[in-house]
């Protein structure tokens, strides 16, 4: 596995693949359907395709790879699932810093487990953060923002970042955003560095709020932090569409109602038109900006 069809990244590198499921996030994991869709392809059990394995053949290959690449680890997995050894996780680790032409993105649900896990290694006496490793969160929600990001600003990090996707609600990061926060909250000036927002794909797909998605970019422009959208999604706003049988929000979340001036949901319509029709334009712009670029 190497390049990918994620815009945030030119490849991916699965060291570990298989996961379980701990969130509302998890709901249609798309990589445990594609696990599952694959299984005889990539020689998987058909009972245990989506069990956590260590692939050590797989070590190498951002070495083979000389192009400067930025690479999404652990797309098919998290590699701080608490059924991936610690010794496994430093092997990943030695061959990141082994690689400085790349950049390596690691995200998790599991942040405590990524604490713990330099904890572990912190006696080994080598400098961290990585200038090379960017690590981040996912936050489908409220509630598993304010769980997991302050557990990631705990964490040696070049880049700190969270990925709000598939977005389930709105969410507010202002609070993450502010160093006067943060030095209260853990007594140092971190904050995040990059926010990535996205609807969710797939047969099962929720739709995404408008609002939530413009909320979040916005929050992100006031506080200079890069703001990465990357998708509507399998649903998109009606506006545009040309579509006639569009679908009221209010009855897919009670969120929804809250967006329209907090009377009903009736304001806001949504259609199904799928992934790729649906695009990433917000507002009629594209949002694709990194860290290290100007905002």
């Amino acid at each position: 596995m190497s390049k990918s069809k994620i815009e945030w990244t030119d490849k991916v590198w699965n060291p570990v693949t298989g996961c379980s499921k701990i969130s509302p996030g998890c709901d249609n994991c798309y990589a445990e359907r594609m696990s599952k869709r694959f299984a005889e392809t990539w020689g998987l059990s058909a009972d245990n395709y989506f069990d956590v394995k260590f692939h050590p053949d797989r070590l190498l290959d951002p070495i083979k790879w000389r192009k400067p690449s930025k690479i999404f680890v652990c797309s098919m997995a998290d590699l701080f699932h608490d059924k991936v050894l610690f010794k496994q996780i430093a092997d990943v680790f030695k061959i990141m810093a082994d690689c400085p032409q790349h950049t390596f993105l690691l995200l998790t649900k599991r942040p405590d487990s990524m604490k713990d896990f330099f904890d572990y290694v912190k006696p080994v006496g080598r400098d961290w953060p990585l200038p090379n490793v960017w690590l981040g969160v996912t936050a489908e929600n409220q509630e598993q923002a304010d769980k997991r990001i302050p557990i990631l600003l705990q964490i040696p990090a070049a880049v700190r970042f969270v990925s709000v996707e598939p977005m389930l609600g709105p969410v507010d990061l202002q609070y993450y955003f502010d160093d006067y926060a943060m030095n209260e909250l853990i007594h140092r000036s971190v904050t995040l560095d990059w926010v990535i927002c996205g609807g969710e794909s797939g047969p099962k797909a929720r739709p995404m709020h408008p609002e939530w998605a413009r909320s979040l970019r916005d929050q992100c422009q006031s506080a200079g932090v890069p703001y990465f959208f990357k998708q509507w999604g399998e649903w998109r706003p009606l506006e545009g569409t040309g579509a006639c049988h569009p679908t009221p929000v209010k009855f897919w979340f009670d969120e929804w109602g809250k967006w329209t001036d907090g009377i009903s949901g009736m304001g806001q319509h949504v259609v199904r038109i799928g992934k790729k029709a649906a695009g990433s334009l917000l507002d009629g712009q594209e949002w694709k900006q990194f860290p290290g670029e100007a905002v």
